[in-house]
């Protein structure tokens, strides 16, 4: 860093909708996988830091669980983390979705984004609109979405991105960074996130059972490393995981016909698991019913949610 230059450094809050590509672009500015993704809605549960350096300055994101219509104790906890986190950070970006069908015809602000528009009323920190998924349309196809959610409130800019490509994500970040007080680094350089290995192996193991599951089974899973250790004199990593279910016919669709289904999703995860360790992995899964656990705050301390 030039000795001259001011350095820069700052908390930004992601804000969004569930499924809109929050946690996509986190791991797309960080150059690696903090934060599980999938095509289901809900799949982050817990605030995620993850920490971007630049020759400029610092830049501290928190990516937040979707906002969104809580009905279990789980998904109360999870839209208060996303509002609680706003009165801690400088800078907020508002991710919406560049979706074809939504640009195309149709209400261009659905009633998702007009609640997130509402909590945000009357917050005196700065809040940049990010229009993710832009290689799903024509830049032409973007401006009545722009319109629309400018008419709605005033933005401190206006960013089209796409997370799965990387497009125009440099020019967010030099934008954001230009944003946030002066000020040196907050953490070292070589940490990008506060999240523990064993949270993010668990997660992963998470990430694995929504990739292969369908209908109530992705919202009615918890995963629970119970062991976590080093084989000593071998260069291996031993981690059993328990995951719960809520009844016994999730039970036996998770675990599969002949165990199929779990052995796939315990491969997958090996297989990750050994790229984020670089040591051999050996995982045993464990499948238990715990009746609505989704409800049972006791519980839900229990497993850190």
């Amino acid at each position: 860093m030039n000795s001259n230059a001011l350095s820069r450094c700052g908390f930004v809050l992601l804000l969004g909708r569930p499924n809109v590509g929050k946690s996509t672009l986190l791991n797309r500015i960080l150059g690696q996988k903090i934060a599980i993704i999938s095509d289901k809605p809900q799949t982050t549960r817990t605030r995620i830091l993850g920490v971007k350096h630049l020759p400029e300055g610092q830049i501290v994101f928190f990516d937040t669980p979707g906002v969104h219509r809580p009905k279990f104790k789980l998904n109360q906890r999870m839209v208060q983390v996303a509002t609680e986190t706003l009165r801690e950070v400088d800078l907020v970006c508002f991710l919406v979705e560049a979706d074809p069908g939504t640009v195309s015809g149709g209400a261009l602000i659905g009633p998702g984004d007009r609640a997130i528009l509402e909590l945000l009323e009357g917050i005196k920190t700065p809040v940049l609109l990010l229009i993710n998924k832009t290689d799903r349309v024509k830049k032409p196809a973007l401006l009545p979405l722009i319109d629309a959610f400018s008419r709605a409130m005033h933005f401190s800019e206006i960013i089209p991105v796409s997370a799965r490509t990387g497009d125009n994500v440099d020019h967010l970040l030099s934008i954001l960074l230009s944003k946030l007080p002066e000020g040196d680094p907050i953490f070292p350089d070589e940490m990008v996130t506060d999240q523990p290995v064993r949270v993010i192996a668990s997660e992963l193991i998470r990430e694995k059972i929504l990739q292969k599951t369908r209908e109530e089974i992705p919202y009615s899973v918890a995963v629970a490393l119970e062991d976590f250790k080093e084989e000593e004199g071998r260069d291996m990593i031993f981690i059993r995981a328990t995951i719960y279910v809520e009844r016994d016919s999730q039970k036996g669709i998770l675990i599969g016909h002949k165990g199929e289904k779990l052995k796939q999703v315990g491969t997958e995860a090996r297989r990750e698991l050994e790229g984020l360790l670089g040591v051999k992995v050996a995982l045993d899964l464990w499948v238990k019913v715990r009746k609505d656990w989704r409800r049972d705050e006791v519980f839900l301390k229990e497993i850190g949610l």
